[in-house]
């Protein structure tokens, strides 16, 4: 997949097939967006292009709220992207600026003369360009005067996927991995970098490592022990993450990431891990003691080698 970020001066020199989004998620019902331009790609022969943005737009035209939470980082929603097909993904710099810039400029200016659009699909109550003016009527305007086709994906059809962003915000909030998984059609996975910690874990015989996310809006899962598996250097291994406050041994209040990885003793300060949740074993506990904690421990390593051979 080709990506073009980090500027707004580019051009599609070829016919494309077009969708636009956030896509935060990239979720069971982007994924019906992306698979429709899969299907035009076929039909048609054209590459298909997604044009999204960074930051996210609630970011710049809200700056004052601290709510955001993201499903997906920039460098996730790519990851996804180029999973679910996509030839051309443009990162295109949201600003404020940007958010005033006329519908009709949005369109000859973006859609026309540098994404070189022939076949738009977006989905239903798409909204653009100042004030959120633009819309399916706008567009369809400039199709018949451009010379371009435009698909709207239904409301049916995308309702009756029962899915939203907002309900795998609260699914991982709640901590139901399961739901999370049926409305994404893919696992939840967090990429973030290792960074120093305490290093306590060493010491009791579950090294850790201590994980930072890529951007400080990704949603964290509900506090309490997974099991999940870990993808770093190309290669795959199995753990189990806490995601909490240590309430046994700290007292800072501090919420933490931090992820033992099974058969693994390497020294990865300051790389980039990817962990995909796979199950949530049990809430976060404060223990009597130490000694206790570690018992914990051994009884959530035992479930968790006890799942690596099940379907989770």
């Amino acid at each position: 997949m080709l990506t073009i970020q980090f500027t707004e001066n580019f051009r599609i020199e070829w016919p494309a097939i077009v969708t636009i989004g956030t896509f935060d998620g990239v979720h069971l019902g982007h994924q019906k967006i992306l698979k429709r331009l899969f299907e035009l790609k076929q039909e048609t022969g054209l590459k298909t292009v997604v044009l999204t943005f960074e930051p996210h737009p609630r970011k710049v035209l809200f700056p004052d709220q601290k709510n955001l939470r993201l499903i997906t980082t920039i460098n996730e929603k790519l990851e996804l992207f180029e999973k679910y097909g996509v030839d051309v993904a443009v990162v295109y710099p949201f600003t404020s600026e940007f958010s005033k810039l006329e519908s009709e400029l949005y369109v000859r200016q973006i859609l026309i003369k540098q994404l070189n659009v022939n076949y738009l699909v977006i989905g239903y109550d798409h909204r653009f360009g100042k004030d959120r003016q633009g819309d399916i009527y706008t567009l369809k305007e400039f199709a018949a005067a451009e010379d371009f086709l435009i698909e709207e994906i239904s409301a049916k059809d995308i309702d009756n996927i029962a899915v939203s962003s907002s309900k795998i915000r609260k699914a991982l909030e709640e901590g139901d991995l399961d739901l999370a998984t049926n409305y994404l059609g893919h696992r939840f996975f967090l990429s973030g970098l290792v960074i120093k910690g305490k290093q306590l874990g060493k010491t009791i015989g579950f090294p850790t490592a201590n994980i930072k996310p890529e951007a400080e809006e990704k949603i964290i899962p509900r506090t309490g022990v997974y099991f999940v598996s870990v993808e770093l250097n190309g290669l795959k291994f199995y753990g189990m993450t806490n995601i909490g406050y240590n309430p046994t041994t700290d007292l800072d209040r501090q919420i933490k990431i931090e992820v033992n990885i099974f058969d693994f003793d390497q020294d990865i300060y300051g790389v980039t891990l990817k962990i995909i949740f796979l199950k949530r074993l049990r809430d976060e506990e404060k223990f009597e003691n130490l000694e206790i904690l570690i018992q914990h421990l051994y009884l959530d390593r035992n479930n968790c080698f006890e799942l690596i051979n099940q379907p989770v």
